[in-house]
Parts: C-alpha cells; sequence; structure tokens
C-alpha cells in the first residue's frame, strides 16, 4: 500500500507514503486515495481530515511521470477524474474539513490537493507550483481552474506561465496558507487546529464547508437564499439547543452530531 490511513478519535489521517518517488501519485496510488476518501465519507464519526506526505523532502510531487499510462493529453483529459488529482482537488463529497500538511514540495498535483484542502498549514521551507508547462502539460485536475479564482489573476498566471515555485511565505501572503511555521513546529501547529475544529458542532462544520464551496459563485443574495440540506440538517440539530444550553450552563458542549 503506498497511502496510509487510519482513524482515530474523529481524526482522519492520510499519508501518502511515496517518499523514494517524493510522494507522486501513480495510478494505483489514486485508486487508494479514492477508495480512501469514499471510506472517510460514508463513516460519521470523522470529523476532520489531515493531509500530508512522509518523509521530509515533498508533500507530493504531483503525477509519477515515470510510472505514466501512456496516454496522450486528449486520452488523459477524456478519462479526467471529476474529483480532481488525488480524488480531492475539487471533491465536492468530502462533507468534512480537510487540513493539508505541507511539508516540503507541493508540486503540479500536489499543488492541486493542497487547493482542495481547506485549511493549508506549511513548514517554512516548504514550496508550491504548478510546472506542467514545463513538460508540455498542464494543470488539467485543479489548478488551471482553481487557482485563478483563489489568489489575483495576474499571480496565478505568472506562477502557471513559468513554471516557478511560490515559497510558504508567499503562499500565505496570498492567502493559500493559513500558517508557516518551522518544521519542527509543524505538528504541533496542525493538532492545535484540528483540536479547535473537533471542539465545534460537525454539522455547523458541514454547514460551513458546503457553503463556502456551492455558493462563491452566488451573489449575497442568491447565496443567503440557497437551501443547503447541510444548512437545514445544522439548524434542526439538537446540537443547535445543546450549544445554546451549554454556553448558558458554562460548560463544554457535547456535540451528537444529530
Amino acid at each position: 500500500m503506498s497511502i496510509d490511513y487510519k482513524l482515530e478519535e474523529g481524526v482522519a489521517r492520510v499519508t501518502i507514503n511515496r517518499p523514494e518517488r517524493m510522494n507522486a501519485i501513480d495510478g494505483p496510488s489514486e485508486v487508494e486515495l479514492e477508495n480512501i476518501w469514499s471510506a472517510i465519507e460514508a463513516d460519521n464519526s470523522a470529523r476532520c481530515v489531515v493531509l500530508t506526505g512522509a518523509g521530509e523532502r515533498a508533500f507530493s510531487a504531483g503525477a509519477d511521470l515515470k510510472s505514466g499510462s501512456g496516454k496522450s493529453g486528449l486520452e488523459y483529459w477524456a478519462d479526467l477524474n471529476q474529483n480532481g488529482f488525488g480524488g480531492i482537488a475539487t471533491r465536492l463529497s468530502m462533507k468534512i474539513p480537510v487540513i493539508g500538511r505541507v511539508n516540503g514540495l507541493a508540486l503540479g498535483g500536489g499543488m492541486e490537493m493542497v487547493l482542495g484542502c481547506d485549511i493549508v498549514i506549511a513548514a517554512d521551507d516548504a514550496r508550491f507550483g504548478l510546472p506542467e508547462a514545463k513538460v508540455g502539460r498542464t494543470p488539467i485536475e485543479g489548478g488551471m481552474v482553481l487557482l485563478q479564482r483563489l489568489i489575483p489573476e495576474k499571480i496565478a498566471a505568472g506562477l502557471m506561465m513559468t513554471g516557478r515555485f511560490m515559497s510558504s511565505a508567499e503562499a500565505f501572503s496570498y492567502g493559500l496558507v493559513n500558517a508557516v511555521v518551522s518544521r519542527d513546529s509543524l505538528d504541533e501547529e496542525v493538532d492545535k487546529w484540528v483540536a479547535d475544529i473537533v471542539s465545534c458542532a460537525p454539522l455547523s462544520l458541514r454547514a460551513i464547508k458546503q457553503s463556502i464551496r456551492q455558493t462563491a459563485h452566488l451573489s449575497p443574495q442568491e447565496a443567503l437564499s440557497f437551501k443547503l440540506p447541510e444548512l437545514i440538517s445544522a439548524l434542526n440539530s439538537e446540537d443547535a439547543e445543546e450549544g445554546v444550553l451549554a454556553f448558558k450552563e458554562k460548560r463544554p458542549p457535547v456535540w451528537s452530531g444529530r
């Protein structure tokens, strides 16, 4: 297995474990990731996900070109995973928060997976890039459609049209990264974010995530009237009552997810 997965106390941890290949994704790894995402979605005990790469050199260097399928660019496009690179870059069915723990290079599909995360914590020496044009390809599994929606168009175009890398500090300045810390502090910082997420009502988080993902293209008025199923569930939940009661009683809430 090239992907490590465990779920403990509501926290799913997914680690791309191919450090000898800079955690690049080949065909079997892509299948493993897709199966893992589906398993997480089917498990109601999962509260959040931490996605990272093994070792210290790379989060993921993207597609493993040395183990390519031999398909042409058009053939690859025809078989494109609608969930984006790694099954996560453009995935809409993942309802819980995904934290990207970026421990090194996040290039090509690796950066596309980062763009699919809700929260990103990066080591101060991590770097990001979409260098597909350098090898005659394009960031077709999420990069081209996501990056220019998340940062200024000229910055996105410059990054993709040159293949240059972006530092963690630059990524933070453009809002692609939530926090930049030393490598020694990376796990501690990730765990702080995990603890804060787990302390929140799970149905509220699902409603917030789906609102972010599915209403960004709407006007504020249209978005406010958009009846997301996740929002209705959160508003009608037992947890909506529990949160207010716990506040009044000056105690931590006990979330049931109902």
